[in-house]
């Protein structure tokens, strides 16, 4: 009699729900692991009076505050938390302690605490329940200013604390739905708040934390325009922030606030200035500007509106700008310490080849890496590098994206991913790929990131563009991008896989029931597959804010265009296997629109894998569920796309 051999499998944890997965090979598991290995680092803070940082990396299963007092030097973890930590912030007033933010399982009620490094010790500071920001230290770093949802479970008000003694904590003003506190004004009676309507509208405000009265800074009526990001100037007779006010894209503006005159700045940038930081001296204004998705660091001397020269940096996107408040450097010498003429730029920076990790700029000039995160042992060189593509939609526009070409060592027509981003306001970015190095580095899968019509980065007028009942638009470019793919003599259109996550992994849902000839497979992460059923049961914080996106499903034509769309609807049109993943605690896309679209799938006979985390939310956060999300998908993209296509090939090799 012949043995039984049994080939050894990754088995799912017991917070892992699996229906319809087949048997996961340990083999391809343990392949697929070392591209999910790779580690970033992400700037939260500068110590007030030491040149030494706080960073969040991940050396367990979640993401950790951990302390680096140099460049180069050792990553000191300081929390310990099975969840992840979301930002950390010292207390400017001096000391060790910081405040820092965390949710559980993902449910993004996210909790501030304090931390005392001499002990350890997490101290709650809010109610355990609501949703709460990390908020902004006054300037003489004794309180805290922050929004939650404590009231209604809907409003963001304004609250103010005083950390070191949490029964200080005070309602200061009742705001409403999307607003959000960006500084304190110099003498600590006012905030800088914003009100967020949507991408394409907000409004600026001044909120007296005594007693709660407001006075709006921007103004209301006419053409709505949209404000990101304030900060109060050293004397607090101005505020900067990026405005796409009488312009296309969002500008450097400064605000004066006794009069509410606007000034633009760096005007011929025809980009949208994404984010900037103000020095503490007032002279020098760091800004990144959105290039065709790439971040670029820009210096604007204040007095005069002149930029400096761009400084010398790797290729790559940076971001998270944050000046160090005192700029010492003490394992600087003294010669070097003379010639600091400005304060410290601290950023984030990633690229194809750099997972992220933290630079400094000093003196405008002199680029110093403070972290080099692991990529698994691999050889980060070998992955491949972005290329920027456009084609035509059916209205002749111009789509765009990038594309992650194969390893060189596979020949012939390549198979295509193509995975749409979230958002839907959000946008494809050139760089690090992530685990999906492993698509094109071992099984020859070209993969592709467009940017259709509602995408950031491209203006005002392109972000409308798929408004309300224009959904179906920017279906159509994905329709376009799979006509161009026809027209590539290295890609194969036969072998395609659409994928995404949030309202990606609805467009791939929308993609499966509008163009299901074309496509081989589909992979939907966290995506709605009702619109009107997404409103409805989405969490009430932000269903008002989503409305203006997606349209008002209490609306009676809005409504039936949602119903007649909709992928759960159309699902009878699904002719390709689809892998459906969710997070149980998800309180933006509740698990509600997987389970009917799976429920829909299989009373129709249609292959649907199903993977259910009880203990994540809106993705997956934790190490261990995102390695076997990733063989699972693996698997799927082994079968589905390589092993079968419309013309039943057989699987490409190199």
């Amino acid at each position: 009699m012949e043995a039984l051999v049994l080939a050894a499998v990754l088995a799912p944890g017991d917070n892992l729900v699996t229906d319809g997965l087949p048997p996961i090979p340990l083999e391809v598991a343990e392949r697929v692991k070392r591209y999910t290995e790779f580690r970033s680092a992400t700037l939260l803070d500068w110590h007030p009076t030491r040149r030494e940082m706080l960073i969040s990396t991940r050396f367990g299963q979640t993401a950790q505050v951990h302390r680096v007092k140099a460049p180069g030097a050792d990553r000191f973890q300081l929390t310990f938390f099975p969840e992840k930590v979301m930002g950390a912030r010292f207390r400017p007033a001096g000391g060790e302690s910081f405040v820092f933010g965390r949710d559980v399982g993902g449910n993004e009620r996210y909790q501030t605490f304090r931390f005392d490094p001499q002990t350890g010790d997490a101290t709650l500071l809010t109610d355990g329940k609501s949703r709460n920001s990390l908020g902004v230290w006054s300037r003489n770093g004794k309180r805290l200013a922050y929004t939650s949802t404590r009231g209604n479970g809907k409003d963001n008000d304004l609250y103010v604390i005083d950390p070191a003694d949490p029964k200080t904590d005070a309602k200061a003003a009742a705001l409403g739905v999307g607003w959000s506190v960006l500084d304190w004004r110099p003498g600590d009676a006012e905030v800088l708040a914003v009100e967020y309507v949507s991408i394409n509208e907000s409004y600026l405000w001044l909120v007296d934390v005594k007693t709660g009265a407001r006075t709006a800074l921007t103004p209301k009526g006419g053409e709505p325009a949209a404000y990101s990001g304030g900060q109060f100037t050293p004397d607090g007779k101005h505020v900067w922030t990026a405005t796409d006010r009488d312009a296309e894209f969002h500008r450097l503006t400064r605000i004066d606030v006794a009069t509410k005159e606007q000034t633009t700045f760096a005007a011929d940038v025809n980009w949208d200035v994404e984010e900037f930081e103000l020095s503490p001296d007032g002279k020098t204004l760091a800004f990144v500007t959105n290039e065709a998705g790439v971040g670029t660091l820009r210096l604007l001397e204040t007095a005069t509106g002149k930029e400096r020269p761009r400084p010398n940096l790797p290729p790559g996107s940076v971001s998270g700008l944050k000046y160090h408040p005192k700029g010492t450097a003490p394992y600087l010498s003294k010669a070097d310490l003379s010639k600091l003429d400005q304060n410290t730029l601290a950023f984030n920076l990633t690229s194809a080849t750099i997972p992220g990790d933290v630079f400094t700029l000093d003196m405008g000039t002199t680029v110093t890496r403070w972290t080099k995160s692991e990529t698994g042992g691999l050889n980060a060189a070998t992955f491949a590098e972005p290329q920027l593509v456009t084609w035509k939609s059916f209205d002749d526009r111009e789509i765009s994206g990038f594309l992650y070409p194969p390893a060189k060592t596979f020949t012939g027509k390549r198979p295509v991913i193509i995975n749409i981003h979230g958002g839907p306001e959000g946008q494809a970015r050139p760089g690090f790929l992530g685990a999906g190095n492993y698509y094109t580095n071992e099984l020859g899968v070209a993969v592709l990131f467009p940017n259709v019509r509602g995408s950031a980065g491209f203006g005002k007028t392109f972000l409308k563009l798929d408004n309300g009942v224009k959904r179906e638009d920017s279906y159509k470019d994905v329709a376009a991008l799979l006509d161009w793919i026809k027209t590539r003599p290295d890609l194969d259109a036969d072998r395609v896989m659409v994928t995404g996550g949030s309202y990606g992994g609805h467009m791939t849902l929308a993609v499966a029931t509008y163009y299901p000839d074309r496509i081989c497979c589909a992979v939907d992460v966290v995506g709605m597959s009702n619109l009107r059923t997404f409103l409805e049961n989405t969490e009430p914080y932000r269903r008002d804010l989503r409305r203006v996106e997606y349209g008002d499903e209490r609306d009676p034509e809005v409504r039936a265009f949602m119903d007649r769309t909709a992928p759960l609807t159309n699902v009878n049109k699904v002719s390709r296997p689809l892998f459906i993943i969710q997070g149980q605690n998800d309180p933006r896309v509740p698990a509600s629109e997987a389970d009917q679209m799976v429920k829909a799938l299989k009373a129709r006979g249609t292959p649907v894998w199903y993977l259910l985390a009880k203990d994540e939310g809106h993705g997956f956060a934790k190490q261990r569920n995102r390695e076997f999300q990733a063989a699972a998908t693996a698997v799927f993209v082994q079968r589905y796309l390589l092993d079968s296509s419309p013309g039943a090939r057989p699987a490409l090799r190199p």
